[in-house]
């Protein structure tokens, strides 16, 4: 165990489950090393999931993913190197990497932290990364994403108990969410997000307008459908088919979205960072996976059920032609969702 106070960075850019899996590490750092200061590096559109966050001091905020399509502008060079100056401003005892790629690697590397943590070659999804590391850290026989995250710490001395997801949780977030539920009538709810990172991991539209045409006559609760301003045209498409007047579009911010989540009798959906953020907050849920696996980072609830598809699918987002998540059922949705609610009434 590492002497006190400590200064750790932490890096993990994105995106939002990526973040979300990580907090549970930076927890144990900082409630093992009470007075330690812990700075967060993160990108900025995902910078507002660490407001409040106990354990965090500080947040630097890059815009990596808006510099790849500005590389020659003057403007952007000049926000890098004010980026990387802010990261030296402080000596930290310690960096660590949870993302596992160059970039996240380099920034390890720039900053002034006399120990450089990433995980083994292995386990990085840019093997290079690991050049950067002065420790390079094995998960061994480790699955879930979270506990894998839980090893880099777990070098520094740290433990977690339980795994604990210091979300936001703002007040005008809470009055959005009972106003628009009130507006709709609906005090009880399950949410549905049909949207994902890319369309293999996705159920197909068709399959969701069916499953709400068969939930209207067998649930009572009402049923929002959450996502992203770019999936509004696809929500709107499966409520157009659906033809439900029980299945509305819920907008939100991503904060407005744990409000609302944190009230939600069901959560139904793919690998996306709504299903990552609804299982941080405790809401039950019916994941609908492929080709990415539910044991690696899907719901952690004993309770919770994951239906998976993790056949010959191309699952990157740079297939040439992509389709919707072939084999799993409307009926075995329809099945899993009644079981998860039972269980949720046992």
């Amino acid at each position: 165990m590492l002497d006190s106070p400590q200064r750790f960075l932490v890096i993990r850019l994105s995106s939002i489950g990526d973040v979300v899996h990580a907090l549970p590490a930076v927890a144990a750092l900082g409630k093992t090393y009470r007075q330690a200061e812990i700075h967060w590096v993160v990108e900025s559109r995902y910078a507002c999931l660490l407001e409040g966050n106990p354990y965090v001091h500080r947040l630097l905020k890059l815009d990596t993913l808006g510099w790849r399509g500005r590389m020659a502008s003057a403007a952007t060079l000049d926000e890098a190197v004010r980026s990387i100056l802010a990261l030296r401003e402080v000596s930290y005892d310690a960096a660590i990497d949870f993302q596992g790629l160059w970039k996240s690697a380099l920034i390890a590397r720039l900053s002034r932290a006399r120990e450089r943590l990433g995980f083994a070659e292995n386990w990085l999804r840019e093997p290079g990364a690991a050049l950067f590391y002065s420790q390079k850290v094995s998960a061994g026989d480790r699955r879930h994403i979270v506990d894998v995250n839980l090893a880099l710490v777990e070098r520094l001395g740290a433990r977690a108990e339980r795994w604990e997801f210091p979300l936001p949780q703002a007040r005008q977030d809470e009055l959005y969410v009972e106003r628009q539920l009130a507006a709709r009538g609906a005090p009880e709810f399950i949410i549905i997000n049909p949207g994902g990172g890319w369309r293999a991991k996705c159920w197909a539209p068709e399959n969701y307008a069916e499953l709400l045409r068969r939930l209207e006559p067998q649930l009572a609760l009402r049923i929002l459908l959450t996502g992203s301003p770019q999936e509004e045209t696809l929500i709107a498409r499966i409520l157009a088919l659906a033809g439900t007047r029980q299945a509305g579009y819920f907008p939100s911010t991503l904060l407005q979205f744990i409000a609302l989540a944190r009230r939600a009798k069901l959560f139904v959906g793919g690998d996306s960072g709504p299903l990552h953020l609804a299982a941080a907050v405790g809401a039950p849920i019916v994941a609908i996976y492929g080709p990415t696996g539910p044991a690696r980072n899907g719901p952690f609830s004993e309770a919770d059920i994951a239906l998976s598809n993790c056949g010959p699918i191309d699952h990157t987002r740079r297939a040439s032609r992509q389709s919707y998540l072939p084999d799993i059922s409307v009926d075995s949705v329809l099945a899993a969702i009644g079981e998860r609610l039972a269980r949720a009434h046992g």
